[in-house]
């Protein structure tokens, strides 16, 4: 059995009191109850984490890589058991085989008014993995933290008009970028895996639009 490593459980002891900006910040009611799973393995190249591709055919969020997850039903109990339970579904990964390490503070997505319970967890005992949920997934991945590090494969998105701007990050044949990015940038400082990037004059960043990404310039 592969035992929760020791970066895992100092990650979850920071990830637990790290700052939430403004724009994710829960609101005191309201929003609808859910949770993620940010799962961690180690693969050939080290730790990785799991991430999904959303079906383009989706009313929300299509065609965007996230953490597996979902709403919180009465029958699960706990965010944590959501999570687990969400995953199984969309990529068939084995709940006994995670062990349950810790979550990040609650986070809001305004924009589906979803208040959502990142549950942090370690693959003890990996399985193969797949779309299960083809209604809603349309491709699983394992993707490396030193791949998501890795200056050469950050960008900026810009979010409309104004100036908010958030990371992005491309692997695995995918763009992560928006909530799915913002908890991978977090996550990247807070383990000490963030690597010095260019983060002014960037010549490549891409813009949010209603429709998903564009390249700008």
């Amino acid at each position: 059995m592969n035992s929760t490593p020791h970066w895992l459980t100092a990650l979850a002891d920071s990830a637990g009191t790290m700052p939430v900006p403004h724009p994710m910040r829960p609101p005191e009611t309201g929003g609808r109850e859910s949770a993620i799973l940010i799962l961690f393995g180690e693969g050939p190249q080290g730790p990785d984490l799991l991430l999904i591709q959303r079906n383009h055919g989706l009313r929300r969020h299509a065609g965007q890589p996230a953490f597996p997850g979902g709403r919180i039903e009465a029958a699960d109990g706990s965010p944590e058991a959501a999570a687990l339970r969400e995953a199984a579904e969309e990529t068939g990964v084995d709940p006994a085989g995670i062990d349950v390490v810790g979550r990040l503070p609650e986070l809001y997505l305004s924009y589906s008014d979803f208040r959502v319970v990142p549950v942090l967890a370690w693959w003890r005992e990996p399985c193969e993995v797949r779309p299960v949920d083809l209604g809603e997934v349309a491709a699983v991945s394992r993707v490396p933290v030193a791949d998501l590090a890795a200056p050469e494969n950050r960008v900026e998105v810009r979010y409309g008009e104004g100036p908010r701007r958030g990371p992005g990050f491309r692997v695995g044949g995918m763009l992560v970028w928006g909530f799915t990015g913002a908890i991978v940038d977090s996550l990247l400082v807070l383990g000490g895996w963030e690597l010095p990037w260019r983060r002014e004059g960037l010549t490549d960043m891409f813009e949010a639009t209603p429709h998903g990404l564009r390249p700008v310039g």
